[in-house]
């Protein structure tokens, strides 16, 4: 019994000062991997791409892109990454030219790939998933889980006769293949839209309403997937149409209808043309006209008369001024916005181009007219209609 209980006391004691010697090891333990955190993090902070090295690594990912297309497209890039607590990326867009067959479309962009991800690779970047959005591709690659740049490409589905020359990009005289421009009026509102628009797979023009929501994201977005822009200019009707804030109507100063071009085409950047939303009543205005053209003319911009009146003067006053101009031509796809109705409009503007030569059709991002063209745009190959950007069509 005695042999026992000097037993508990060992352990009891021992119990005791193991006791104590955690009570101090412990702090111990917790300082030394609060300091090994604190010395990791740091070293994932030294790990992360400064400014400086991101822009250089962008400008590699550009000479490699450019040394694939060869002249066959274009690259852009845009210098926006200032370091990882902000979340813009430097940006790449790539637009493949329609010079491609479909076989040597999908060789250049598995090359691109490839190309981009050995210099990614090379300075210690990984690439994330590719969104494939048919005529698009978007992916980014980051630097310790940091995006450091955002890559686009535009490569659109050739809607050519098979074996043509593709003079038409090389600015010589075009062959009797007919053309279709689809122009898609009044984004700028709606992001979920515009992202329906950029996913049907063809080369459309965006039209975009200033002033809107979404007005400038859109534009960039549709500049860097390689989609042209224009500016949807508000004009006066006569109808009883719901007016912009600000519009063009009959009677300004020379000054400012200059002033109000100036500041839509800053809400919808890398406008190359325009068209008119609305306006019955001021593109029927002569006065008006002469006050716009030479603006447009002095900004290098092109202009397509919507025809939203008998009455339009404006395309003639473009001619007049030298302005690069065109006019709807077909009618509007969808005054009436059901899918049947859509489809037969769109058929129409096919049959316009091939007997005319050249069309420009005009419609809204309509669910309706969204489903039509999915529908039946893939028959302009089949019927020899080449689709093309509305600048095309502008002379």
């Amino acid at each position: 019994m005695a042999g026992r209980l000097a037993s508990e006391k060992t352990i009891t004691a021992l119990t005791t000062r193991e006791a104590k010697s955690s009570s101090y090891f412990l702090p111990v333990v917790l300082l030394f991997g609060l300091a090994a955190y604190t010395i990791g993090c740091k070293k994932t902070e030294t790990r992360r791409v400064s400014p400086a090295r991101v822009h250089t690594i962008t400008r590699d990912l550009t000479r490699v892109a450019e040394s694939i297309v060869q002249g066959k497209g274009r690259v852009g890039r845009h210098f926006l990454y200032i370091g990882s607590d902000a979340p813009a990326t430097d940006d790449i867009s790539i637009m493949l030219s329609l010079e491609y067959s479909e076989m040597e479309r999908r060789q250049v962009l598995a090359q691109l790939v490839q190309a981009l991800d050995h210099v990614a690779a090379t300075n210690h970047l990984t690439r994330g998933p590719i969104m494939d959005m048919g005529i698009a591709m978007e992916f980014r690659y980051e630097s310790s889980g940091v995006s450091t740049h955002a890559i686009f490409i535009n490569s659109p589905l050739s809607s050519r006769i098979p074996g043509s020359s593709g003079a038409e990009l090389k600015g010589q005289p075009l062959s009797k293949e007919p053309r279709l421009a689809i122009i898609i009026d009044d984004l700028g509102s709606d992001r979920a839209a515009a992202e329906a628009v950029f996913s049907l797979g063809y080369p459309l023009t965006i039209s975009i309403l200033p002033n809107h929501e979404h007005s400038v994201d859109i534009a960039q977005e549709a500049r860097r997937r390689g989609f042209q822009v224009m500016l949807h200019l508000p004009m006066q009707s006569v109808a009883n149409e719901t007016p912009e804030s600000q519009e063009l109507h009959p009677g300004m100063p020379a000054p400012e209808v200059a002033a109000m071009v100036d500041q839509f085409l800053q809400n919808v950047p890398d406008a190359a043309g325009v068209n008119n939303h609305q306006g019955s009543q001021a593109t029927a205005d002569a006065g008006l006209m002469d006050e716009l053209m030479p603006v447009l003319r002095d900004r290098h911009l092109f202009y397509v008369d919507s025809r939203t009146t008998a009455a339009t003067v404006a395309y003639d006053t473009a001619q007049d001024f030298g302005v690069r101009s065109a006019f709807r031509n077909v009618p509007f796809l969808d005054d009436v916005a059901q899918v049947a109705a859509v489809r037969k409009q769109l058929e129409l503007a096919l049959r316009g181009a091939r007997e005319k030569g050249a069309a420009v059709a005009i419609g809204h991002p309509h669910p309706a007219t969204l489903r039509a063209l999915r529908e039946v745009l893939p028959q302009a190959q089949a019927q020899g209609v080449r689709l093309v950007p509305a600048s095309e069509l502008a002379h």
